[in-house]
């Protein structure tokens, strides 16, 4: 059975292919044969146009050419001037002398004051004129003390005045006797002199003077 099936295709489509072919002839031959027509009916068509060749028209004469125009030179042109560039002159720098400056004023200072005078020689004190040991010794010992054989030291201030004397004896310490200390003013009352103290003007003035006398026996 199955052979009789594989027959059975292979006769379907060699027919099938039979039809191709026939479809492809007849339109084949259909266009050939239109085409033939339509040719011989253009060409019967030719064969009975008749064409009249016009002549050609005859040349026409060329016009006269133009007279020849005599040609004028151009007209000289002179060349414009040759400017020279105008070179602007440099600037003359001209040196001003500048003036010195002005020295500053001289201011004159004033001169300094002169000095003050020195002041006047001041001595708060009187001083001595001498050897002030000299102004009461050994000789000056009262006789009954030296007997006694008594010692002992006098202390005393003196009031000096402007004339450079002794005008006062006062005992600021006793020697521990009354004729040892009365002895020592008598002494320096007659022998003493000084140079006076001075004031703030320079002038002589009263002043005090203090010192001590030792008395002792000589041996």
């Amino acid at each position: 059975m199955a052979y009789a099936d594989q027959e059975m295709s292979s006769n379907k489509v060699i027919s099938i292919v039979l039809v191709v072919i026939i479809h492809l002839l007849l339109g084949y031959a259909l266009v050939t044969g239109l085409a033939y027509t339509a040719v011989k009916k253009v060409a019967s068509q030719l064969d009975m146009i008749d064409i009249d060749e016009e002549e050609p028209p005859e040349p026409e004469e060329p016009p006269p050419p133009p007279p020849e125009q005599p040609i004028e030179p151009p007209p000289v042109v002179s060349p414009p001037p040759i400017v020279a560039p105008v070179v602007a002159p440099r600037p003359v720098i001209q040196s001003v002398p500048t003036a010195p400056p002005r020295p500053a004023p001289v201011v004159a200072t004033p001169a300094p004051p002169p000095p003050p005078p020195p002041p006047p020689p001041q001595r708060a004190t009187p001083e001595p004129r001498g050897n002030p040991g000299s102004w009461a010794n050994a000789n000056d010992y009262p006789s009954r003390a030296l007997r006694e054989e008594r010692e002992g030291t006098t202390r005393f201030r003196l009031t000096v005045n402007a004339d450079g004397r002794v005008s006062d004896c006062q005992i600021t310490g006793s020697s521990g006797h009354a004729d040892l200390d009365e002895a020592a003013c008598k002494n320096l009352t007659r022998r003493a002199r000084f140079r006076p103290a001075l004031d703030a003007n320079g002038n002589p003035t009263t002043g005090s003077y203090s010192n001590a006398v030792r008395w002792q026996i000589p041996k």
